[in-house]
């Protein structure tokens, strides 16, 4: 009997049991299944600004405008507006060069208007990353959440900066920020992380700790391979905002589910934060038999190589949990849960 096969014949209701007598794991996924769903339309942008600053007012006559082109296309692809607007890193002041503080901009006046402006005439959210004046001698590297009404809901600075070749400073004078904020918002609780962050575990894991279903990573690099293992190891989507060669969308399996490359400028997907990731079974047959028994009322994306899926709920009555147990199936952390148990009394390692 294969792998495959032994899996298949596990009686469920034994499964079940296990999963709900397992010790909770550190790193064990966090479940969203049994929340109604929670469609969130995502808008991020890839822009270069390797140029000469324009200017505060043009520079943000342009970025609004970038979110204008975010809010026509979820328009004209879900017959919707954004719920929420990710422009790349440093983008209102640009790159801090030698002196961070002559670029940086404050809070209160151009700046704080004009997000907060189109925030409320999109009725989104919007993060606008910029190096922001702290005071006369200091600046961060920082990501401000602009809410639905315009209101300031909240500001991440970046924690773990680039330090020079000579270990002497700090992104030209910046100064890091301490703390890693997850926000409540209206669909979902989210997280920001920027640039050089995503190398660090700090971060990350306290992100997980506070539960952060979305990670907003406003960035000049435009990594893809990290970031993917960062989503599948948090169990969240995390959406990409860079500079240059693409603007990415991740979800909790580690894939991609939608990537902007050049010449394009902005790209929109609509994700859910209420999903359950299903291993393979022959009972699941791909997604297949929840599609039979649901029809459009469940959707999803199931990955042959890898041997699992992402599924959610269209049906504002019926959650994908509900589904997932009436088909007989059971998510993949309840699978894990069982198989630690068999680990824990047969004393392998240290379970």
């Amino acid at each position: 009997m294969n792998r495959r096969e032994l899996m298949a014949g596990m009686g469920t209701a034994a499964l079940a049991c296990a999963a709900v007598h397992a010790p909770a794991q550190p790193g064990a996924r966090r479940g969203s299944s049994s929340l109604p769903p929670r469609k969130v339309i995502v808008g991020t942008a890839m822009q270069q600004f390797w140029v000469k600053h324009p200017g505060l007012e043009k520079r943000l006559d342009q970025l609004t405008a970038i979110v204008d082109g975010m809010h026509a296309e979820s328009q004209r692809k879900y017959g919707r507006g954004l719920d929420l607007a990710i422009l790349p890193e440093t983008a209102v002041s640009g790159e801090a060069g030698n002196d961070a503080m002559a670029c940086a901009v404050p809070f209160d006046g151009p700046f704080a208007n004009a997000f907060s402006r189109k925030a409320r005439e999109l009725g989104c959210y919007v993060i606008a990353p910029t190096y922001l004046r702290e005071s006369e001698k200091t600046c961060s590297n920082a990501a401000v959440l602009f809410g639905r009404k315009g209101e300031l809901t909240g500001i991440y600075r970046k924690v773990h900066l680039v330090v020079s070749a000579d270990g002497k400073s700090m992104e030209s004078g910046s100064t890091p920020g301490k703390e890693v904020p997850v926000f409540d918002c209206d669909f979902g609780r989210l997280g920001i992380q920027i640039c050089y962050d995503m190398e660090f575990d700090r971060g990350w894991a306290e992100l997980s700790r506070q539960g952060a279903e979305l990670v907003a990573w406003p960035s000049e690099s435009p990594q893809t391979a990290h970031p993917a293992a960062r989503a599948m190891q948090q169990n969240c989507y995390i959406v990409s905002s860079t500079w240059r060669h693409n603007a990415t969308v991740f979800e909790p399996t580690g894939k991609i589910v939608a990537q902007l490359k050049p010449p394009g400028q902005v790209l929109v997907q609509e994700i859910d934060l209420s999903y359950a990731i299903l291993p393979w079974t022959s009972g699941l047959r791909n997604g297949e038999a929840l599609k039979e028994m649901y029809g459009g009322k469940v959707g999803f994306r199931y990955y042959e190589d890898e041997d699992c899926g992402i599924f959610w709920s269209n049906d504002p009555r019926t959650t994908i949990r509900q589904m997932v147990q009436k088909a007989g199936l059971l998510e993949v952390e309840e699978v894990l849960a069982q198989v630690r148990g068999a680990y824990t009394r047969t004393h392998v390692l240290d379970y």
